[in-house]
């Protein structure tokens, strides 16, 4: 392999990184005061209602848009609001997502078209600062209960606003997270961490939460049996429970104890089946969930704490809970061999290696999710090098780790799409158009990238960028 010593200095850049957002810096705190909810004279415009509309142009900068559900109970009167981030700038993903939700807890919900991986902390401000100021103007919001939801990078970008803005009053991090958290004060919002047990963010995210768990913030994290990926609806239900929760215990809405009664009910079943499959540290995360969301809002948060401290003493518990540490010991030691692998392992290694995880994962063994987590990450080392590699116009180095980056996560449109500039610089016409057409399949989605690509300019190659980008959903 040629350019290893480039490849030891970015590989640092790989270790733990799930996005490429820029390191953040503290920016001056936003001034905002939300301690009344809105009551404007300003006409709210008039949207359709139960249904995702997908544009929306903000008119102070017709370069920005959001796509925005209102809900069934329409916006005669001042509603929450969820801002959501999605790393790829699809602001209608995670509202057709959760629009039923929407629904249910009478939320707003507003998904940022401009935000996405790539960003720096300035642009993710503009974007925050237009979006706000817009949707501000033209709905009914309720100030006291303004929120932002993120996926992946898009959660780093909920969790910076939020450390910045004082109107935003909760975050719902979704696969990743921001350690600024942990040093930051005067913290004005709850936190809310998601995470599937195959996420390779998981123990970043358990890391963040546990350090949190030192402060006097309302935090809690969820898991769910999946991978990096936006959350099923059932596990942002709770999400969506936890704001409501925390509204009640700052008293920004009146206790509802039909609503409370409903979630204590659900949560015992979900203990009381946990501990039927032999599953306790499940069954522990679920007491320490509900003991979170209930603290300071009924006295049934000691049914919790005393459950918590029933299952805690088990030894059948003690035995998972120390199963589960190793496995996260091993998760690492595995991790610095890769990154010995990436300086000389070679594609039999690579590819013996693969196959393995791969098969590993779809077993139900305990090791299941520590493998799908490890899947993860080399997708993300492979990205990271290829990224760095064709950047440096290192390209036999690049289609080699492309290579493997596709046959690691072969439904990854960013593979296909590294793929296809590999292509052009060879002036391979064919393999190009076919490489696009395989990134858009697996939902790529930025047409604006793709003709600002000047490998794709080539007039060499005859590509008919409006014809590819016609595939585009």
């Amino acid at each position: 392999m040629k350019a290893i010593q480039f490849i030891k200095l970015i590989i640092i850049f790989i270790c733990i990184i799930a996005c490429k957002n820029n390191d953040s810096k503290t920016a001056n705190k936003n001034d905002f005061d939300s301690s009344i909810a809105v009551k404007t004279s300003i006409k709210a415009d008039t949207f359709q209602t139960e249904k995702v509309i997908a544009h929306v142009t903000c008119a102070a900068d017709a370069g920005q848009s959001y796509a925005l559900y209102i809900p069934s109970k329409k916006n005669k009167d001042a509603l929450p609001v969820i801002y959501f981030f999605d790393p790829h700038g699809d602001g209608s993903l995670p509202l057709d997502k959760y629009k039923s939700l929407a629904d249910k807890y009478n939320f707003i919900l507003i998904g940022s078209n401009n935000s996405k991986n790539g960003n720096d902390w300035s642009i993710a401000e503009n974007i925050w600062n237009t979006l706000f100021a817009d949707t501000k103007k033209r709905l009914k919001t309720n100030s006291n209960r303004i929120y932002v939801c993120g996926f992946s990078g898009g959660a780093k970008v909920a969790t910076y606003l939020a450390l910045n803005h004082k109107e935003i009053k909760g975050v719902i991090a979704n696969g990743a997270g921001l350690p600024d958290i942990d040093h930051a004060t005067d913290i004005h919002f709850s936190f809310t961490a998601i995470t599937g047990e195959g996420d390779m963010n998981m123990t970043d995210l358990v890391t963040i939460t546990n350090d949190i768990a030192q402060t006097q913030i309302r935090h809690r994290i969820i898991f769910f049996d999946g991978i990096h990926e936006w959350a099923p609806e059932s596990t942002m239900n709770i999400a969506f429970a936890a704001l409501q929760f925390d509204a009640m215990y700052k008293k920004s809405i009146p206790l509802n104890n039909s609503f409370i009664k409903n979630y204590i009910d659900s949560s015992k079943k979900r203990i009381e089946n946990f501990l039927q499959k032999n599953n306790y540290v499940r069954a522990e995360e679920e007491c320490t969930l509900s003991i979170s969301l209930l603290d300071g809002v009924t006295d049934e948060v000691n049914r919790f704490k005393e459950k918590d401290v029933s299952i805690k003493n088990n030894v059948e518990y003690k035995k998972q809970q120390q199963a589960t540490q190793n496995l996260f010991v091993k998760e690492q030691n595995i991790k610095s061999i890769y990154q010995q692998q990436f300086e000389q392992g070679d594609k039999d290694y690579w590819t013996k290696t693969i196959n393995d995880i791969k098969a590993k994962t779809k077993t139900q063994s305990p090791e299941r999710a520590m493998y799908q987590r490890l899947q993860a990450y080399l997708s993300l080392a492979f990205y990271s090098i290829s990224n760095q590699l064709i950047n440096a116009n290192k390209n036999d180095d690049a289609q080699y780790f492309d290579n493997l980056y596709k046959l690691v996560d072969p439904t990854n449109s960013e593979a296909w799409y590294f793929s296809a500039i590999l292509d052009a610089r060879n002036n391979n016409a064919f393999a190009t158009k076919n490489d696009l057409l395989k990134a858009i399949a697996n939902g790529f989605l930025d047409k604006n990238r793709m003709e600002l690509q000047p490998e794709f300019q080539n007039t060499q190659l005859l590509l008919n960028l409006n014809e590819i980008e016609s595939k585009m959903k």
